[in-house]
C-alpha cells in the first residue's frame, strides 16, 4: 500500500510542471489577445490598409530587453494568418512563437515592450512558419507607419515582408526588429494543442482548431480585417 501511495505521488510531481507549463501557454495567448486588440484601438494605431493586406500577425507580449548599450531580447507570443492555400481566408488557429536577438541602441533597463508585426507576404509568411528566420537578413522588415493618414504605400513597406510595431510604456511607435530571430515554438505548440504538430501544419492546413485562450483574439481579427485586400497576384 505505501509503494503505490508512493508511486501515486511521484506521478503527481512529475505531473506538476506540465500543467504549470501548460497554464503559462493559456496565459500567454490570453495576454495577446489583450496585447493585439489594445493596439489595434489606440486611435492612431497600425493603419487599417496594412492590416487588410497582411497575411499574418505575430504579438509579442512583454519582450524583455536587457540594460545597456547591447541589450539581448527574449519574448514569447503567437502568430496567427488568414487560411486556406493563398492566405484568403478567415484568421485561424495560431502556432506559438519565439522573439530572439540583439539590439543595438539605447535601452531603458528592465523594461518590457509588446510587439506586433504583420506578415505582408506569402513567402515572408511561409519562411517564418518552416524555420528559424532573421529579420532584416532572411526576411526584409522595416518599422510599420502608424495613424489613419499615414502613407501606408510607400516604397520601404511596399518591399519590406515584415513590419513591426511597438508600445512600451504607453508610447506606441513603428520599430525595426532588424537583428532579431523569429521562429516557431513547437514544445510550446505541443502543450496547447496537446500533440506534436507543427507550425506550418496549424496555419497551413488546419491540422486544430481555436484553442480557447486565443478565441478571442481571432474572432477579433476576424471582425477587424474580414478579407485579404491585397493584390491577387501578389499571393501566389
Amino acid at each position: 500500500m505505501k509503494r503505490m501511495i508512493s508511486c501515486w505521488m511521484a506521478l503527481a510531481i512529475i505531473a506538476l510542471p506540465l500543467s504549470a507549463k501548460d497554464l503559462k501557454e493559456t496565459d500567454r495567448l490570453q495576454n495577446c489577445s489583450t496585447v493585439l486588440k489594445e493596439i489595434l484601438d489606440i486611435p492612431d494605431n497600425i493603419p487599417q490598409e496594412l492590416l487588410d493586406k497582411a497575411e499574418c500577425v505575430i504579438v509579442y507580449p512583454s519582450v524583455l530587453k536587457a540594460a545597456f548599450g547591447i541589450g539581448g531580447s527574449y519574448g514569447r507570443g503567437a502568430m496567427t494568418c488568414r487560411t486556406g492555400e493563398h492566405f484568403t481566408g478567415p484568421w485561424g488557429a495560431p502556432s506559438m512563437m519565439a522573439l530572439e536577438g540583439l539590439s543595438i541602441g539605447f535601452q531603458l533597463g528592465g523594461q518590457a515592450t509588446d510587439f506586433v508585426l504583420l506578415v505582408m507576404n506569402p513567402r515572408g509568411a511561409r519562411a517564418i512558419l518552416s524555420s528559424k528566420v532573421k529579420l532584416g537578413g532572411d526576411a526584409s522588415v522595416a518599422a510599420g507607419p502608424k495613424g489613419r493618414n499615414a502613407e501606408a504605400s510607400t516604397d520601404v513597406t511596399m518591399r519590406s515582408e515584415v513590419l513591426s510595431y511597438s508600445r512600451s510604456r504607453g508610447l506606441f511607435a513603428g520599430i525595426s526588429l532588424a537583428g532579431s530571430t523569429v521562429r516557431p515554438d513547437n514544445d510550446a505548440n505541443e502543450r496547447i494543442y496537446s500533440k506534436h504538430v507543427q507550425a506550418e501544419d496549424i496555419i497551413t492546413k488546419g491540422a486544430v482548431r481555436v484553442p480557447p485562450a486565443a478565441q478571442t483574439m481571432v474572432s477579433y481579427l476576424n471582425r477587424k480585417s474580414p478579407k485579404n485586400l491585397s493584390e491577387p497576384s501578389s499571393l501566389k
